[in-house]
Protein backbone atom coordinates (compact mmCIF):
# COMPACT_ATOMS: atom_id res chain seq x y z
CA UNK A 1 0.00 0.00 0.00
CA UNK A 2 0.80 3.50 0.28
CA UNK A 3 3.15 4.95 3.10
CA UNK A 4 6.72 4.29 3.75
CA UNK A 5 7.99 1.37 1.40
CA UNK A 6 7.96 -1.84 2.64
CA UNK A 7 6.81 -0.77 6.21
CA UNK A 8 7.59 -3.83 8.57
CA UNK A 9 6.19 -2.14 12.20
CA UNK A 10 8.19 -5.00 13.63
CA UNK A 11 10.15 -4.17 16.80
CA UNK A 12 13.89 -4.93 16.71
CA UNK A 13 16.37 -6.02 19.42
CA UNK A 14 17.71 -2.69 20.27
CA UNK A 15 18.76 -1.25 23.59
CA UNK A 16 15.87 0.53 25.58
CA UNK A 17 17.02 3.83 27.14
CA UNK A 18 15.74 3.33 30.32
CA UNK A 19 15.62 -0.60 30.97
CA UNK A 20 16.36 -2.25 34.40
CA UNK A 21 19.89 -3.79 34.77
CA UNK A 22 20.46 -6.63 37.42
CA UNK A 23 22.93 -9.26 38.16
CA UNK A 24 21.69 -12.87 39.62
CA UNK A 25 23.30 -15.95 40.18
CA UNK A 26 20.40 -18.42 39.96
CA UNK A 27 21.44 -20.59 36.97
CA UNK A 28 17.74 -21.32 35.97
CA UNK A 29 16.99 -18.00 35.11
CA UNK A 30 20.09 -17.85 32.56
CA UNK A 31 18.12 -18.85 29.38
CA UNK A 32 19.89 -19.51 26.46
CA UNK A 33 18.35 -17.51 23.33
CA UNK A 34 16.43 -19.94 20.27
CA UNK A 35 18.02 -17.43 18.02
CA UNK A 36 19.56 -14.43 17.18
CA UNK A 37 21.23 -11.83 14.45
CA UNK A 38 24.40 -11.64 13.80
CA UNK A 39 26.54 -7.76 13.65
CA UNK A 40 26.86 -8.98 9.87
CA UNK A 41 23.09 -8.89 9.24
CA UNK A 42 22.27 -5.85 11.12
CA UNK A 43 24.82 -3.09 9.98
CA UNK A 44 24.12 -5.08 6.02
CA UNK A 45 22.08 -2.03 4.53
CA UNK A 46 18.56 -4.01 5.11
CA UNK A 47 19.51 -4.39 8.09
CA UNK A 48 20.06 -0.39 8.97
CA UNK A 49 17.10 0.25 6.73
CA UNK A 50 14.82 -1.94 8.95
CA UNK A 51 16.45 -0.71 12.40
CA UNK A 52 15.33 2.97 10.90
CA UNK A 53 12.18 1.94 9.84
CA UNK A 54 11.98 0.71 13.56
CA UNK A 55 12.25 4.39 15.02
CA UNK A 56 9.90 5.67 12.59
CA UNK A 57 7.34 2.87 14.00
CA UNK A 58 7.83 4.22 17.48
CA UNK A 59 6.17 7.63 16.58
CA UNK A 60 3.16 6.77 17.71
CA UNK A 61 4.35 5.26 20.33
CA UNK A 62 3.33 1.45 19.81
CA UNK A 63 1.90 0.27 23.19
CA UNK A 64 2.30 3.25 24.83
CA UNK A 65 -0.51 5.42 23.41
CA UNK A 66 0.42 8.69 25.86
CA UNK A 67 3.69 8.28 24.17
CA UNK A 68 2.21 9.54 21.23
CA UNK A 69 2.58 13.02 19.54
CA UNK A 70 -1.07 12.94 19.18
CA UNK A 71 -1.05 14.33 22.31
CA UNK A 72 -4.75 14.24 22.86
CA UNK A 73 -4.09 14.22 26.64
CA UNK A 74 -1.34 16.19 27.08
CA UNK A 75 -2.12 18.90 25.05
CA UNK A 76 -5.68 19.03 24.13
CA UNK A 77 -6.81 18.30 27.40
CA UNK A 78 -4.77 19.66 29.63
CA UNK A 79 -5.08 23.34 27.49
CA UNK A 80 -8.91 22.71 27.68
CA UNK A 81 -10.16 21.86 24.06
CA UNK A 82 -11.59 18.37 25.67
CA UNK A 83 -12.55 16.96 28.18
CA UNK A 84 -11.13 13.15 29.00
CA UNK A 85 -15.24 12.52 28.39
CA UNK A 86 -16.74 8.91 28.81
CA UNK A 87 -17.28 7.67 32.23
CA UNK A 88 -14.84 8.52 35.62
CA UNK A 89 -13.82 5.05 35.88
CA UNK A 90 -12.53 4.34 32.80
CA UNK A 91 -8.86 4.77 31.70
CA UNK A 92 -9.23 6.95 35.54
CA UNK A 93 -5.17 7.46 35.51
CA UNK A 94 -5.98 10.50 33.07
CA UNK A 95 -8.68 11.80 35.59
CA UNK A 96 -6.26 13.89 37.59
CA UNK A 97 -4.64 14.58 34.32
CA UNK A 98 -7.13 16.54 33.39
CA UNK A 99 -7.49 18.02 37.65
CA UNK A 100 -3.98 19.36 37.73
CA UNK A 101 -3.60 16.44 40.40
CA UNK A 102 -0.76 14.92 38.70
CA UNK A 103 1.00 12.01 40.91
CA UNK A 104 5.01 10.92 40.53
CA UNK A 105 3.44 7.11 40.49
CA UNK A 106 1.05 7.81 37.49
CA UNK A 107 1.44 5.25 34.66
CA UNK A 108 0.11 7.53 32.05
CA UNK A 109 3.01 9.48 33.19
CA UNK A 110 5.88 6.52 33.12
CA UNK A 111 4.31 5.50 29.53
CA UNK A 112 4.85 8.68 27.73
CA UNK A 113 8.61 8.79 29.11
CA UNK A 114 9.04 5.15 28.49
CA UNK A 115 7.65 5.39 25.02
CA UNK A 116 8.98 8.35 24.18
CA UNK A 117 12.75 7.41 25.57
CA UNK A 118 11.93 3.84 22.74
CA UNK A 119 12.40 6.01 20.25
CA UNK A 120 15.53 7.83 21.42
CA UNK A 121 17.01 4.14 22.01
CA UNK A 122 16.14 3.20 18.37
CA UNK A 123 17.45 6.14 17.15
CA UNK A 124 20.84 6.12 18.66
CA UNK A 125 20.69 2.52 17.23
CA UNK A 126 20.44 2.89 14.17
CA UNK A 127 23.37 5.51 14.52
CA UNK A 128 25.62 2.79 16.11
CA UNK A 129 24.94 0.75 13.35
CA UNK A 130 26.29 3.74 10.70
CA UNK A 131 29.48 2.92 12.53
CA UNK A 132 30.04 -0.54 11.23
CA UNK A 133 27.50 -0.74 7.81
CA UNK A 134 28.75 -3.02 5.71
CA UNK A 135 30.06 -2.57 2.19
CA UNK A 136 26.44 -2.13 0.56
CA UNK A 137 26.09 0.46 2.90
CA UNK A 138 27.24 4.31 0.17
CA UNK A 139 28.48 7.08 1.67
CA UNK A 140 25.00 8.49 0.20
CA UNK A 141 22.71 6.07 2.15
CA UNK A 142 25.06 7.01 4.91
CA UNK A 143 24.13 10.57 4.96
CA UNK A 144 20.20 10.27 4.37
CA UNK A 145 20.08 7.44 7.20
CA UNK A 146 21.71 9.47 9.52
CA UNK A 147 20.52 12.54 9.03
CA UNK A 148 16.21 10.89 8.83
CA UNK A 149 17.83 9.21 12.25
CA UNK A 150 18.56 12.66 13.49
CA UNK A 151 15.44 14.15 12.66
CA UNK A 152 13.78 11.34 14.67
CA UNK A 153 15.72 11.73 17.97
CA UNK A 154 15.55 15.55 17.74
CA UNK A 155 11.68 15.11 17.42
CA UNK A 156 11.57 12.42 20.24
CA UNK A 157 13.50 14.89 22.68
CA UNK A 158 11.51 17.78 21.59
CA UNK A 159 8.35 15.61 23.10
CA UNK A 160 10.21 14.88 25.97
CA UNK A 161 10.82 18.83 26.36
CA UNK A 162 7.80 19.85 25.94
CA UNK A 163 6.32 17.45 28.52
CA UNK A 164 9.22 16.58 31.23
CA UNK A 165 12.09 19.66 30.13
CA UNK A 166 14.28 17.77 32.71
CA UNK A 167 14.84 14.99 30.88
CA UNK A 168 18.49 12.94 30.67
CA UNK A 169 20.12 13.38 27.20
CA UNK A 170 21.80 10.06 25.74
CA UNK A 171 23.24 10.03 22.06
CA UNK A 172 24.84 7.29 20.71
CA UNK A 173 27.98 7.47 22.31
CA UNK A 174 26.67 5.35 25.69
CA UNK A 175 25.23 2.56 26.21
CA UNK A 176 25.03 0.01 29.32
CA UNK A 177 28.37 -0.05 31.15
CA UNK A 178 29.63 3.19 29.01
CA UNK A 179 27.81 5.78 31.40
CA UNK A 180 24.58 6.19 30.92
CA UNK A 181 22.85 5.08 33.99
CA UNK A 182 24.60 8.01 35.45
CA UNK A 183 23.68 10.43 33.12
CA UNK A 184 21.78 13.14 34.77
CA UNK A 185 18.82 15.51 34.04
CA UNK A 186 20.83 18.69 34.44
CA UNK A 187 21.37 20.01 30.62
CA UNK A 188 19.55 21.98 28.45
CA UNK A 189 17.96 19.88 25.76
CA UNK A 190 17.82 22.94 22.95
CA UNK A 191 21.03 22.85 21.70
CA UNK A 192 20.93 19.59 21.56
CA UNK A 193 17.76 19.22 19.87
CA UNK A 194 18.62 21.99 17.47
CA UNK A 195 21.78 20.20 16.49
CA UNK A 196 19.79 17.26 15.88
CA UNK A 197 17.57 19.09 13.59
CA UNK A 198 20.17 21.64 11.57
CA UNK A 199 21.67 18.37 10.97
CA UNK A 200 18.87 16.46 9.10
CA UNK A 201 17.92 19.96 7.22
CA UNK A 202 21.08 20.04 6.13
CA UNK A 203 21.22 16.42 4.79
CA UNK A 204 18.14 15.32 4.29
CA UNK A 205 16.94 15.63 0.72
CA UNK A 206 14.10 17.35 -0.88
CA UNK A 207 12.14 14.34 -2.05
CA UNK A 208 12.32 11.34 -1.16
CA UNK A 209 10.83 7.31 -3.04
CA UNK A 210 8.93 6.87 0.33
CA UNK A 211 6.17 9.18 1.17
CA UNK A 212 6.29 8.79 4.87
CA UNK A 213 10.09 9.39 5.30
CA UNK A 214 11.07 12.99 6.86
CA UNK A 215 12.49 15.14 4.36
CA UNK A 216 14.49 18.57 4.24
CA UNK A 217 11.27 20.92 4.81
CA UNK A 218 10.52 18.96 7.64
CA UNK A 219 13.15 19.15 9.58
CA UNK A 220 13.26 23.12 8.44
CA UNK A 221 9.67 23.32 10.22
CA UNK A 222 10.50 21.12 13.28
CA UNK A 223 13.66 23.58 13.48
CA UNK A 224 11.70 26.79 13.16
CA UNK A 225 9.17 25.46 15.71
CA UNK A 226 12.33 25.00 18.35
CA UNK A 227 13.30 28.42 17.83
CA UNK A 228 9.64 29.30 18.65
CA UNK A 229 9.72 27.46 21.63
CA UNK A 230 12.72 29.49 22.75
CA UNK A 231 11.69 32.83 21.36
CA UNK A 232 14.01 32.96 18.67
CA UNK A 233 11.77 35.10 16.53
CA UNK A 234 13.92 36.44 14.05
CA UNK A 235 16.04 32.82 13.98
CA UNK A 236 12.59 31.94 13.27
CA UNK A 237 11.30 34.26 10.89
CA UNK A 238 14.36 33.33 8.36
CA UNK A 239 13.42 29.57 8.36
CA UNK A 240 9.92 30.53 7.85
CA UNK A 241 9.99 32.85 4.64
CA UNK A 242 12.22 29.58 3.03
CA UNK A 243 9.75 26.97 3.82
CA UNK A 244 6.70 29.07 2.61
CA UNK A 245 8.10 29.88 -0.69
CA UNK A 246 10.06 26.79 -0.84
CA UNK A 247 8.99 23.53 1.33
CA UNK A 248 7.63 20.86 -0.43
CA UNK A 249 6.74 17.15 0.78
CA UNK A 250 8.47 14.16 0.45
CA UNK A 251 6.22 13.47 -2.22
CA UNK A 252 7.14 16.80 -4.14
CA UNK A 253 4.05 18.71 -3.71
CA UNK A 254 4.47 22.28 -3.08
CA UNK A 255 3.49 23.38 0.40
CA UNK A 256 -0.15 24.58 0.13
CA UNK A 257 -3.70 24.75 2.34
CA UNK A 258 -6.17 22.08 1.08
CA UNK A 259 -8.97 23.70 -0.38
CA UNK A 260 -11.43 22.18 2.00
CA UNK A 261 -10.67 22.04 5.87
CA UNK A 262 -12.08 18.86 6.44
CA UNK A 263 -9.86 17.04 3.73
CA UNK A 264 -7.30 17.75 5.85
CA UNK A 265 -8.74 14.72 8.46
CA UNK A 266 -9.49 12.27 5.10
CA UNK A 267 -7.64 9.05 4.61
CA UNK A 268 -8.03 9.22 0.98
CA UNK A 269 -6.25 12.14 1.35
CA UNK A 270 -3.17 11.55 3.24
CA UNK A 271 -0.10 13.04 2.32
CA UNK A 272 -1.22 15.80 0.87
CA UNK A 273 0.37 19.57 0.26
CA UNK A 274 -0.67 20.48 3.66
CA UNK A 275 1.23 17.43 5.35
CA UNK A 276 4.91 18.65 6.42
CA UNK A 277 5.42 15.38 8.06
CA UNK A 278 2.81 12.35 9.57
CA UNK A 279 2.52 9.42 11.04
CA UNK A 280 1.78 6.85 8.72
CA UNK A 281 -1.25 4.34 8.71
CA UNK A 282 -2.51 1.70 6.60
CA UNK A 283 -5.77 -0.62 7.34
CA UNK A 284 -6.48 -4.19 6.13
CA UNK A 285 -3.01 -5.15 6.14
CA UNK A 286 -3.38 -8.28 7.86
CA UNK A 287 -2.21 -6.53 11.29
CA UNK A 288 -3.97 -3.47 12.86
CA UNK A 289 -0.47 -2.47 14.38
CA UNK A 290 -0.14 -0.81 11.00
CA UNK A 291 -3.28 1.52 11.47
CA UNK A 292 -3.95 4.45 12.79
CA UNK A 293 -4.08 3.35 16.81
CA UNK A 294 -4.31 6.87 18.16
CA UNK A 295 -7.80 7.46 18.40
CA UNK A 296 -9.51 3.79 18.79
CA UNK A 297 -11.10 4.84 22.61
CA UNK A 298 -12.30 8.33 21.32
CA UNK A 299 -15.59 7.81 18.98
CA UNK A 300 -18.65 8.61 19.80
CA UNK A 301 -20.30 6.02 22.42
CA UNK A 302 -22.64 3.46 21.34
CA UNK A 303 -23.16 4.21 17.64
CA UNK A 304 -23.88 1.07 16.83
CA UNK A 305 -23.79 0.84 12.89
CA UNK A 306 -25.17 4.53 12.14
CA UNK A 307 -21.79 5.64 13.20
CA UNK A 308 -17.92 5.36 13.57
CA UNK A 309 -16.18 3.67 16.11
CA UNK A 310 -18.77 2.63 18.74
CA UNK A 311 -16.64 2.88 21.53
CA UNK A 312 -15.41 4.21 23.98
CA UNK A 313 -16.67 8.20 24.41
CA UNK A 314 -13.58 9.42 25.32
CA UNK A 315 -11.72 13.14 24.68
CA UNK A 316 -15.24 15.09 24.35
CA UNK A 317 -14.67 18.67 23.37
CA UNK A 318 -15.44 21.59 25.97
CA UNK A 319 -18.49 23.85 26.16
CA UNK A 320 -15.34 26.37 26.48
CA UNK A 321 -14.15 25.48 23.23
CA UNK A 322 -17.56 24.95 21.26
CA UNK A 323 -17.88 28.38 22.27
CA UNK A 324 -14.75 29.88 20.92
CA UNK A 325 -16.02 29.44 17.62
CA UNK A 326 -18.71 32.19 18.09
CA UNK A 327 -18.48 34.87 15.17
CA UNK A 328 -19.18 38.34 15.41
CA UNK A 329 -21.98 40.16 12.92
CA UNK A 330 -18.72 40.86 10.44
CA UNK A 331 -17.62 37.14 10.94
CA UNK A 332 -14.92 37.59 13.40
CA UNK A 333 -14.11 35.78 16.47
CA UNK A 334 -15.21 37.24 19.80
CA UNK A 335 -11.30 38.22 20.91
CA UNK A 336 -12.45 39.65 24.30
CA UNK A 337 -13.18 36.46 25.79
CA UNK A 338 -17.30 37.06 25.58
CA UNK A 339 -17.79 33.96 23.71
CA UNK A 340 -18.35 32.27 27.02
CA UNK A 341 -20.47 35.22 28.07
CA UNK A 342 -24.60 33.65 28.69
CA UNK A 343 -25.30 35.90 25.27
CA UNK A 344 -22.45 34.24 23.31
CA UNK A 345 -22.35 30.48 24.50
CA UNK A 346 -23.35 27.83 21.80
CA UNK A 347 -27.03 25.99 22.44
CA UNK A 348 -26.24 22.61 23.83
CA UNK A 349 -28.60 19.91 24.68
CA UNK A 350 -26.45 19.15 28.03
CA UNK A 351 -29.31 17.32 29.92
CA UNK A 352 -31.79 16.82 27.19
CA UNK A 353 -32.60 13.25 25.95
CA UNK A 354 -32.20 11.78 22.35
CA UNK A 355 -36.21 11.28 22.38
CA UNK A 356 -36.66 14.81 23.18
CA UNK A 357 -36.87 17.90 20.79
CA UNK A 358 -33.80 20.47 20.72
CA UNK A 359 -33.08 22.39 17.59
CA UNK A 360 -29.04 23.47 17.36
CA UNK A 361 -27.41 26.97 17.83
CA UNK A 362 -28.87 29.34 15.26
CA UNK A 363 -26.63 32.27 16.08
CA UNK A 364 -22.90 32.71 14.07
CA UNK A 365 -20.36 30.30 14.03
CA UNK A 366 -17.02 29.90 12.29
CA UNK A 367 -17.59 26.81 10.19
CA UNK A 368 -14.59 24.82 11.80
CA UNK A 369 -16.91 24.37 14.78
CA UNK A 370 -18.90 21.25 12.52
CA UNK A 371 -15.38 19.74 11.67
CA UNK A 372 -13.79 20.18 14.88
CA UNK A 373 -16.65 18.67 17.33
CA UNK A 374 -19.76 16.84 17.15
CA UNK A 375 -23.16 17.97 18.59
CA UNK A 376 -26.75 17.00 18.50
CA UNK A 377 -28.36 18.11 14.84
CA UNK A 378 -25.73 18.23 13.11
CA UNK A 379 -24.21 15.74 10.25
CA UNK A 380 -21.86 13.58 11.47
CA UNK A 381 -19.69 13.30 8.47
CA UNK A 382 -21.64 10.97 6.33
CA UNK A 383 -23.12 9.08 9.43
CA UNK A 384 -26.08 10.23 10.78
CA UNK A 385 -26.95 13.50 12.50
CA UNK A 386 -25.56 13.47 15.80
CA UNK A 387 -28.70 12.36 18.02
CA UNK A 388 -27.08 14.23 21.39
CA UNK A 389 -27.02 11.78 24.40
CA UNK A 390 -27.35 8.65 22.91
CA UNK A 391 -24.45 8.94 21.88
CA UNK A 392 -22.40 10.24 24.77
CA UNK A 393 -21.66 7.80 27.61
CA UNK A 394 -21.70 10.39 30.71
CA UNK A 395 -23.08 13.69 30.17
CA UNK A 396 -22.02 14.87 34.11
CA UNK A 397 -18.96 13.84 32.99
CA UNK A 398 -17.89 15.16 29.97
CA UNK A 399 -20.34 17.12 28.41
CA UNK A 400 -22.55 16.64 25.11
CA UNK A 401 -20.11 16.65 22.92
CA UNK A 402 -18.49 14.41 20.56
CA UNK A 403 -14.79 14.55 18.85
CA UNK A 404 -15.06 14.53 15.27
CA UNK A 405 -10.92 15.01 13.78
CA UNK A 406 -9.66 12.38 12.41
CA UNK A 407 -12.91 10.34 12.37
CA UNK A 408 -13.52 7.71 9.66
CA UNK A 409 -16.48 8.08 6.86
CA UNK A 410 -19.25 5.42 6.66
CA UNK A 411 -17.19 5.54 3.11
CA UNK A 412 -14.30 4.43 4.56
CA UNK A 413 -15.93 1.12 5.78
CA UNK A 414 -13.47 -1.73 4.71
CA UNK A 415 -11.21 0.85 2.72
CA UNK A 416 -9.71 3.08 5.48
CA UNK A 417 -11.17 1.31 8.31
CA UNK A 418 -9.79 -2.07 9.99
CA UNK A 419 -12.45 -4.22 11.38
CA UNK A 420 -10.06 -7.30 12.63
CA UNK A 421 -9.87 -5.98 15.99
CA UNK A 422 -11.55 -5.12 19.20
CA UNK A 423 -12.91 -2.29 17.57
CA UNK A 424 -13.57 -0.82 14.46
CA UNK A 425 -11.83 2.08 15.22
CA UNK A 426 -8.57 1.50 13.83
CA UNK A 427 -8.03 3.40 10.37
CA UNK A 428 -5.58 4.64 7.70
CA UNK A 429 -5.85 7.87 8.66
CA UNK A 430 -2.38 9.23 9.04
CA UNK A 431 -2.28 11.55 12.12
CA UNK A 432 -0.44 14.80 10.83
CA UNK A 433 2.62 16.20 13.38
CA UNK A 434 3.34 19.05 11.50
CA UNK A 435 0.59 20.64 8.82
CA UNK A 436 1.14 23.71 6.70
CA UNK A 437 -1.54 25.81 8.56
CA UNK A 438 0.63 25.31 11.88
CA UNK A 439 3.74 26.76 10.12
CA UNK A 440 1.68 29.64 8.92
CA UNK A 441 0.09 30.83 12.30
CA UNK A 442 4.15 30.05 13.81
CA UNK A 443 5.35 32.07 10.53
CA UNK A 444 2.46 35.17 11.86
CA UNK A 445 3.36 34.90 15.10
CA UNK A 446 6.71 35.49 14.08
CA UNK A 447 5.98 38.20 12.42
CA UNK A 448 3.82 40.03 15.02
CA UNK A 449 6.80 39.40 17.32
CA UNK A 450 9.65 41.28 14.93
CA UNK A 451 6.59 44.31 14.10
CA UNK A 452 5.51 42.54 10.20
CA UNK A 453 2.06 42.81 11.44
CA UNK A 454 0.96 42.82 7.47
CA UNK A 455 2.42 39.94 7.02
CA UNK A 456 1.02 38.46 9.73
CA UNK A 457 -2.28 38.92 8.80
CA UNK A 458 -1.65 37.89 5.45
CA UNK A 459 -0.67 34.42 6.69
CA UNK A 460 -3.92 34.57 9.50
CA UNK A 461 -6.22 35.45 6.60
CA UNK A 462 -4.68 32.80 4.20
CA UNK A 463 -5.98 30.48 6.88
CA UNK A 464 -9.38 32.27 7.56
CA UNK A 465 -10.19 32.46 3.70
CA UNK A 466 -9.90 28.56 3.10
CA UNK A 467 -12.28 28.04 6.25
CA UNK A 468 -14.36 30.41 4.50
CA UNK A 469 -14.88 28.40 1.21
CA UNK A 470 -18.38 27.47 1.01
CA UNK A 471 -17.22 24.31 -0.96
CA UNK A 472 -15.93 22.89 2.37
CA UNK A 473 -19.13 23.57 4.51
CA UNK A 474 -21.01 20.84 6.17
CA UNK A 475 -24.37 20.90 4.90
CA UNK A 476 -27.84 19.37 5.20
CA UNK A 477 -30.41 19.36 2.95
CA UNK A 478 -28.35 21.54 0.76
CA UNK A 479 -27.49 24.18 2.98
CA UNK A 480 -25.25 24.61 5.07
CA UNK A 481 -26.05 23.06 8.75
CA UNK A 482 -25.70 25.80 10.51
CA UNK A 483 -24.93 29.85 10.28
CA UNK A 484 -21.47 29.90 9.41
CA UNK A 485 -20.60 33.63 9.41
CA UNK A 486 -16.56 33.91 8.67
CA UNK A 487 -14.80 36.38 7.23
CA UNK A 488 -10.83 37.78 7.03
CA UNK A 489 -9.28 40.73 8.97
CA UNK A 490 -9.87 43.61 6.76
CA UNK A 491 -8.69 46.18 8.51
CA UNK A 492 -5.10 46.77 9.63
CA UNK A 493 -4.04 45.56 12.90
CA UNK A 494 -3.13 48.52 14.89
CA UNK A 495 -0.87 47.07 17.92
CA UNK A 496 1.41 44.12 18.85
CA UNK A 497 -1.05 43.45 21.05
CA UNK A 498 -4.15 43.44 19.33
CA UNK A 499 -1.66 41.27 16.50
CA UNK A 500 -0.96 38.80 19.20
CA UNK A 501 -3.94 38.41 20.35
CA UNK A 502 -5.60 37.44 16.68
CA UNK A 503 -2.95 34.91 15.55
CA UNK A 504 -2.70 33.11 19.15
CA UNK A 505 -6.60 32.65 18.68
CA UNK A 506 -6.61 31.47 15.17
CA UNK A 507 -4.12 28.90 16.47
CA UNK A 508 -6.83 27.73 18.93
CA UNK A 509 -10.01 27.44 16.43
CA UNK A 510 -7.18 26.40 13.58
CA UNK A 511 -5.67 24.08 15.60
CA UNK A 512 -8.53 22.21 17.90
CA UNK A 513 -8.14 19.05 19.07
CA UNK A 514 -4.88 18.54 17.53
CA UNK A 515 -2.28 18.39 20.82
CA UNK A 516 -1.14 21.94 20.43
CA UNK A 517 -3.14 24.23 22.73
CA UNK A 518 -1.28 23.21 26.36
CA UNK A 519 1.97 23.73 25.11
CA UNK A 520 1.21 27.25 23.09
CA UNK A 521 0.03 28.30 26.43
CA UNK A 522 2.69 27.17 28.23
CA UNK A 523 5.33 28.85 25.87
CA UNK A 524 3.64 32.22 25.61
CA UNK A 525 4.12 32.41 28.99
CA UNK A 526 0.08 32.53 29.96
CA UNK A 527 -1.06 29.27 31.21
CA UNK A 528 -1.57 29.78 34.80
CA UNK A 529 -4.05 32.34 33.99
CA UNK A 530 -5.46 31.19 30.75
CA UNK A 531 -6.17 27.41 32.33
CA UNK A 532 -7.48 28.38 35.12
CA UNK A 533 -9.74 30.45 33.98
CA UNK A 534 -10.91 27.84 31.64
CA UNK A 535 -11.65 25.53 34.65
CA UNK A 536 -13.79 28.29 36.42
CA UNK A 537 -16.20 28.44 33.41
CA UNK A 538 -15.86 24.63 32.44
CA UNK A 539 -16.15 23.14 36.80
CA UNK A 540 -19.75 25.29 36.15
CA UNK A 541 -21.08 23.13 33.49
CA UNK A 542 -19.27 19.75 34.47
CA UNK A 543 -18.95 19.95 38.72
CA UNK A 544 -18.31 16.62 39.54
CA UNK A 545 -15.75 16.46 36.89
CA UNK A 546 -13.51 19.49 37.41
CA UNK A 547 -14.98 21.05 40.95
CA UNK A 548 -12.15 22.64 43.06
CA UNK A 549 -8.96 22.21 39.87
CA UNK A 550 -6.73 24.43 40.18
CA UNK A 551 -3.93 25.11 37.87
CA UNK A 552 0.09 26.06 39.24
CA UNK A 553 2.88 27.22 37.46
CA UNK A 554 4.55 23.77 38.19
CA UNK A 555 2.01 22.14 36.36
CA UNK A 556 3.99 23.02 33.24
CA UNK A 557 6.06 19.95 33.79
CA UNK A 558 4.79 16.54 34.11
CA UNK A 559 7.12 14.79 37.27
CA UNK A 560 9.82 12.73 36.61
CA UNK A 561 8.41 8.97 37.04
CA UNK A 562 8.90 7.67 40.43
CA UNK A 563 10.32 4.73 39.02
CA UNK A 564 12.91 6.19 37.24
CA UNK A 565 14.13 8.15 40.10
CA UNK A 566 14.00 5.15 42.45
CA UNK A 567 15.54 3.11 40.16
CA UNK A 568 18.67 5.32 39.16
CA UNK A 569 19.00 7.38 42.97
CA UNK A 570 20.32 3.88 44.81
CA UNK A 571 23.26 4.89 45.51
CA UNK A 572 23.88 8.30 44.19
CA UNK A 573 21.31 11.05 43.14
CA UNK A 574 21.31 11.06 39.59
CA UNK A 575 18.02 12.45 38.85
CA UNK A 576 16.33 15.62 39.94
CA UNK A 577 12.91 15.91 40.60
CA UNK A 578 10.70 18.84 38.66
CA UNK A 579 9.83 21.47 41.11
CA UNK A 580 7.02 21.10 42.93
CA UNK A 581 6.88 17.20 43.44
Amino acid sequence: MKKIKNLKWAILGTVTTMGLVFACNDDFLNIKPTASLAQAQLSSKKGIEGALIAVYAQLNGRANRMASPTNWVWGSIRGGDANKGTDPGDFSDINPIQRFEYLTTQGVISDAWGGIYEGVARANSVLNLLKTAQADVTDADKKRISAEARFLRGHYYFELNKLFKNAPYVDETLDYGSGIEKVKNDQDLWPKIEADLKYAYDNLPETQTSVGRANKWAAASLLAKAYMFQKKFNDAKALFDLIIANGQTTNGKKYALNAKYADIFRADNDNNAESVFAIQAAANTGSVNNANPEFDLNWPYNTGPNGPGNCCGFFQPSFELGNSFRTDAKGLPLLDGSYNSAGNEVKTDMGILSKDPFTPDAGNLDPRIDHSIGRRGIPYLDWIDHPGADWIRNQPNGGPYSNKKYAYYRTDIGKNQDNSSWTPGYTAINFTIIRFADVLLMAAEAEVEVGSLEKARQYVNMIRSRAANPAGFVTKNGAPAAKYVIATYDTPWTSQAQARTAVRFERKLELSGEGYRFFDLVRWGVDVQEVNAYLTYESKKLPNTLGGSVYQAKHALLPIPQGQMDLLNQSEKILTQNPGY
